[in-house]
């Protein structure tokens, strides 16, 4: 926000549906390392870089986080040669810290994992995500914006001048104009997209909805750490976090529906606990309780591979002021201050 100031571009009103409800809200509260994504990508490099500054942000404004490290854990030696890729990878992410432990080691740690050998991100997290919203809102309020929530974005044309004119709905609808616009709308991305004049359809790219379901443990915490096995084919996979209120929490899954869907089928326990006890052999039966479900946007289908975040500039689809996200999942939360940065960046640049 203080670059957008810095190159005279103001500063931003927020349109949004229901305040924090769904994707930012619905998610794992992980402060990710930065461990599994292509070196030179933007979900690498803004995982680093927004982690480090998260951190700072959280010091500042006091939200809670705990900095508890994250395991992930092979279960059998088959698992060994992805924990090697995954070691690999985060060296040449430049993740700090890493450790490759023993499974003696692992359990030494954590007593009750079954572990062949572990890598320990001690970078790692989780964090009251809703407290950093209700921060980030501040920051936004004390430098003269607003924050206004559950006004639908109906559409946006772009003005022989510069800028933007805005169409918002809800109890009130108005019009209003910008001079620069980004659009981050998560689920929603490409139908916004879809209501900009002269946005090229064919750079709007297909939206899928990856629902994830998460169970809690009727019972107390068994691991201080976050609990990851080697990740599987377009997810990172059923882990495990301690959360910020000590509750044990396991999930998410990965289910590809084709609409947002926020139900859970308290059935999914029964394949929850074969997955758990894969790293946590003494998990006590019928102790898993239904939780809450997200639902994530991916750019991608069951059997493609997961593409990078989408940050599209005029450069891109040639209209000047306008910045539109598309894929922002995991890590999202975690590089959300290293994405702002990178967008007020590429938009001051053009003013």
């Amino acid at each position: 926000m203080s670059r957008l100031r810095a190159g005279a571009a103001g500063v931003p009103s927020i349109l949004s549906f229901p305040p924090v409800r769904r994707l930012s809200a619905a998610n794992s509260e992980v402060i990710h390392g930065g461990l599994y994504y292509p070196t030179g990508s933007l979900k690498a490099k803004l995982c680093v870089q927004g982690r480090r500054a998260l951190y700072a942000f959280c010091d500042a404004h006091k939200v809670p986080y705990k900095k508890c490290g994250k395991l992930v854990v092979a279960t059998s030696e088959d698992e060994i040669a992805r924990l090697d890729a995954i070691w690999d990878q985060a060296l040449a992410n430049d993740v700090e810290g890493m450790e490759r432990l023993t499974g003696a080691q692992a359990r030494a740690l954590e007593p009750g994992l079954n572990a062949h050998a572990a890598l320990l991100s001690p970078e790692s997290g989780v964090f009251a995500s809703h407290d950093y919203m209700l921060a980030l809102q501040g920051e936004i309020e004390a430098a003269g914006g607003a924050v206004v929530l559950s006004t639908p974005f109906e559409g946006a044309e772009p003005l022989a001048g510069g800028g933007f004119r805005v169409r918002a709905g809800g109890a009130e609808p108005t019009d209003l104009t910008c001079r620069l616009m980004v659009t981050a709308p998560g689920l929603s991305s490409q139908a916004v997209a879809g209501r900009i004049e002269g946005y090229p359809a064919e750079l709007i790219p297909k939206a899928h909805f990856g629902k994830g379901v998460y169970f809690r443990l009727a019972g107390k915490a068994p691991f201080q750490r976050l609990i990851y096995p080697p990740p599987i084919h377009g997810a990172l996979g059923t882990h495990y976090r301690n959360d910020m209120g000590g509750q044990a929490v396991f999930g998410p899954d990965l289910e590809y529906v084709s609409t947002p869907d926020y139900s859970i089928d308290p059935a999914k326990a029964d394949a929850f606990a074969a997955y758990i006890r894969k790293f946590w052999p003494d998990l006590p039966a019928d102790k898993l309780v239904p939780d809450y479900a997200g639902v994530r946007p991916k750019l991608h289908g069951p059997d493609e591979l997961q593409p990078d975040f989408q940050l599209r500039g005029a450069e891109d689809h040639g209209l000047p002021g306008l910045m539109a996200l598309f894929g922002i999942e995991s890590p999202g939360l975690t590089s959300s201050p290293a994405i702002g940065e990178t967008v007020a960046q590429r938009l001051a640049e053009r003013v």
